[in-house]
């Protein structure tokens, strides 16, 4: 008879594993990937969430994928470790083998974990991803191949996996990743058969606003869609035709929408005054458009903001963009105004206001042309003015 050896594998999360601590609110699908595989090989497969004692396991993977995120150099030197994504990689990283990639991903890898933060005291809520959502990718690619994008792998969109491979029919929801579902010439199919399934499900990277049709649109509106639609409007260049997508998207749905606005990236690396200033008004003239449609902004904003002289009004911005509903309710000026109200120091302004106040001081036009603008119109019907 033949003996199977039973080894040992390590799975190491690098953003879980840098800061314990810190609640982590989405799984690593690689990571669940590699432990359904090896259990899949009768192996024990632990996540581990340190960087001790690794030469006591047969094998230990790291999955990483933000840059920003630490791993010890002398850790991936050890002869045991293998590592990967696109924290260490960016967008040249290696893809899994293909029968680690098109595995079923072990959805309880991260069980403990949860166990272990709902004792704690964390809601459970907050741990959703990791216990509700079926998670994977229908589709990988796209083509416009951005160049502030990790994704840059793939020239166009291509099929990826059936969602048999990553679906628990026990779990709640579906969480889809493609990078760009309607580059795909069946994306209908897609949308159709998640239909069929009859779970509310998500594409968490949203989806690409240029490409929808009618149909889109009214299938969105009837789907049972978990949460907020995602689009995004990167480019002040790209006005007229995301206002032209918007009112025909508003034609048909009355879906809520949250729009991705991404900022302070020079796509020619200047980074001079001039274009933080333009930066700033492209933000303010990208919301005048979204507002008149009901849209929810998210200001994303790109680490160069760190290194400009206004970093204060980019921090203000992302406030007022993101948190709850401000933007619905107040201009720039009245949000500032009303941080300074609620500060303690009533003798010294708090920095919210005085990022305001200096840089109205030197720019007064911006204050005029855009600070006391409400973008936010719930208007009845089609959402246009």
């Amino acid at each position: 008879m033949r003996r199977v050896v039973i080894i040992i594998i390590a799975v190491i999360d690098a953003e879980l594993a840098e800061n314990v601590r810190k609640i982590r609110r989405f799984p690593n699908l690689a990571c669940m990937k590699l432990a359904g595989y090896y259990k899949g090989k009768g192996h024990e497969v632990i996540l581990k969430t340190d960087y001790e004692n690794l030469q006591s396991y047969s094998k230990v993977y790291i999955s990483k994928v933000f840059t920003k995120t630490h791993v010890p150099d002398k850790i991936l030197l050890q002869p045991n470790v293998s590592y990967g994504g696109t924290g260490f990689f960016y967008d040249n990283s290696p893809t899994l083998p293909d029968e680690v990639e098109h595995c079923f991903p072990d959805y309880e890898l991260y069980s403990g974990y949860v166990n272990e933060q709902l004792q704690k005291g964390v809601k459970p809520h907050v741990l959703k991803c990791f216990t509700d959502y079926s998670i994977g990718f229908l589709t990988r690619g796209c083509f416009r191949r951005c160049d502030f994008c990790v994704n840059k792998k793939y020239s166009r969109c291509v099929t990826h996996s059936p969602i048999s491979e990553f679906y628990d029919m026990n779990r709640k929801k579906i969480m889809l990743l493609d990078d760009n579902i309607l580059a795909h010439p069946d994306w209908m199919a897609y949308f159709e058969g998640l239909r069929g399934i009859d779970k509310p499900f998500c594409f968490k990277q949203g989806v690409d606003l240029r490409l929808t049709t009618p149909y889109f649109a009214q299938i969105i509106n009837t789907a049972k869609y978990d949460g907020n639609l995602i689009f995004a409007f990167d480019d002040i260049a790209d006005a007229e035709l995301i206002e032209r997508k918007l009112a025909m998207f508003r034609e048909h749905s009355n879906k809520e929408v949250k729009m991705y606005l991404f900022c302070a990236y020079d796509r020619n690396g200047r980074y001079d005054t001039d274009f933080w200033l333009a930066d700033i008004e492209s933000i303010f003239k990208r919301l005048a458009i979204i507002g008149k449609y009901r849209i929810k902004p998210y200001l994303m904003r790109y680490e160069k903001y760190l290194e400009s002289l206004f970093s204060g009004i980019y921090k203000n911005l992302a406030t007022y963009c993101n948190a709850g509903g401000i933007f619905n309710v107040a201009s720039f000026s009245e949000f500032c105004e009303n941080q300074r109200a609620k500060s303690k120091n009533k003798d010294k302004p708090c920095s919210a206001w005085r990022y305001y106040a200096d840089f109205i001081q030197q720019y007064p036009y911006f204050e005029a042309q855009y600070f006391n603008l409400r973008y936010f119109k719930r208007n009845a019907g089609n959402g246009r003015e």
